[in-house]
């Protein structure tokens, strides 16, 4: 028996509920709700399904992140591993509704948040940077180490080995990122879909 969600894809308003075993989770199930919040946000959908692919690395069920809290109160939610302190800025930037709890339990609100906090770290990075980083790698790293890190790596201080990691892990994961946007119906060449 498959114990995977289903593609949300189909479904423009909702996302699957990740799945309570471990190793069932899987990024690409998320593609419809990625392509539809990078293009609402205005931020590239292989930058945010790449960092769904780099957060994957722990159970995202809500039941798990519950548990997860007990234990770490301090810990990030949802299939975006969003610290608090990051989700309150998004949330008070776009006057969202939601609250940092409901990442656990909303795949599809955690991917917007996600989308919108990109969005943000974009605005925040300086239009020239060192050249041994993309755009899209320093928006990761901000990601993941914040955005006075970001700004820092930008102007070429040395990233430290937890986001060197990240960015290591990042650029692995973004052909299958690629790959699982263009499997989640949303193809690669936008003159494909004409006929």
């Amino acid at each position: 028996m498959d114990r995977r969600p289903t593609r949300a894809a189909h479904d423009p308003g909702r996302a699957p509920t990740p799945p309570l075993l471990p190793g069932g989770y899987d990024p690409a199930d998320y593609a419809g709700t990625v392509a539809r919040s990078a293009e609402t946000a205005g931020v590239s959908p292989v930058l945010l399904m790449t960092v769904l692919h780099n957060e994957a690395y722990k159970p995202h069920h809500p039941l798990l992140e519950r548990l997860w809290q007990w234990w770490k109160p301090g810990a990030s939610f949802g299939v975006a591993n969003m610290h608090r302190a990051a989700f309150e800025s998004v949330r008070r930037a776009y006057g969202l509704s939601g609250r940092w709890e409901d990442l656990r339990d909303d795949p599809a609100f955690a991917v917007r948040v996600a989308a919108l906090h990109l969005k943000d770290l974009d605005r925040a990075l300086p239009r020239t940077h060192v050249r041994r980083y993309t755009r899209d790698e320093l928006l990761a790293l901000g990601y993941n180490a914040g955005a006075r890190n970001m700004r820092a790596f930008a102007r070429g201080v040395p990233p430290g080995p937890m986001a060197r990691s990240y960015l290591r892990r990042y650029r692995e994961y973004r052909g299958r990122a690629t790959d699982a946007l263009a499997e989640g119906g949303r193809p690669r060449d936008p003159d494909a879909v004409a006929g």
